[in-house]
């Protein structure tokens, strides 16, 4: 296992030495132990650790939450809640910080160990899903640059398959100098399978790049690619099985 380093925020001096003791046994490094927000949010910063671990009832009150709230806005930390409450109003307010998991007192060291490492591989999941993600991004400009590299006609048309040309600054698709009447996401998706001629598109990329609002699916780009091909006069859009499409070129 990972030595996964933790700071632990708790104002309980024994409860504190008990998670410390307890954590160092199951393999973890124990960073630091606050007592107070400002102690901790000065040791998550000089530390980074992969996880905090925060006692809600900090000070007699709920100013764990509190801590949460700011780890959550101003770091890339996972943070798991310690608390003897079970009021449902405290537990509503907590869950409102999106922590990655929630240990009743007095914990039990397995369950505690176990909730760690749910967090922690969930963090990674989320961090490695995001990087891929931003990776398969291609923005409009990107589009347009690609686009560009490709074009003759002093910077303006590109061609590709046999007889489809794009105009880059009226941004038509002709084919045989005819111009086709496209959606704006038909035009947006053949732009971009232009843009990156001969590289498969996947769904991911596509959903990107001509959806900007949420909700879209990998059917909303089959069903588009599918009434975009009714459209063209030739079968140029070729599907990468499982994966997405692509114009040969």
């Amino acid at each position: 296992m990972e030595k996964h380093t933790i700071i632990i925020v708790e104002d309980d001096e024994i409860t504190a030495l008990n998670l410390k003791l307890s954590l160092q046994k199951q393999g973890y490094k124990i960073l630091a132990t606050c007592d107070n927000i400002p102690d901790a949010l000065e040791n998550v910063q000089a530390h980074t650790p992969h996880l905090v671990l925060i006692d809600i009832s900090l000070q007699e009150g709920s100013d764990g939450i509190t801590l949460g709230r700011r780890i959550k806005q101003n770091y890339s930390i996972p943070f798991i809640y310690l608390t003897s409450h079970s009021d449902d109003d405290i537990i509503s307010e907590a869950i409102k910080t999106e922590p990655y998991g929630y240990i009743v007192k007095p914990f039990d060291p397995s369950s505690l160990h176990a909730t760690i490492q749910m967090a922690v591989f969930k963090f990674e999941m989320e961090c490695k899903r995001y990087e891929e993600i931003s990776a398969s991004k291609i923005d409009e400009k990107g589009v347009e640059k690609l686009l560009y590299e490709k074009s003759e006609l002093n910077g303006t048309t590109v061609t590709f398959g046999t007889s489809y040309s794009i105009n880059i600054v009226k941004k038509e698709i002709s084919f045989n100098d005819q111009k086709l009447k496209l959606t704006k996401k038909e035009n947006a998706i053949l732009h971009l399978l232009v843009a990156k001629l001969g590289s498969i598109i996947n769904f991911e990329q596509a959903i990107n790049y001509v959806w900007r609002e949420s909700g879209a699916t990998e059917n909303s780009i089959r069903t588009l690619v599918w009434r975009l091909r009714s459209k063209l006069p030739t079968d140029i859009i070729k599907n990468a099985s499982g994966i997405g499409y692509y114009i040969e070129k």
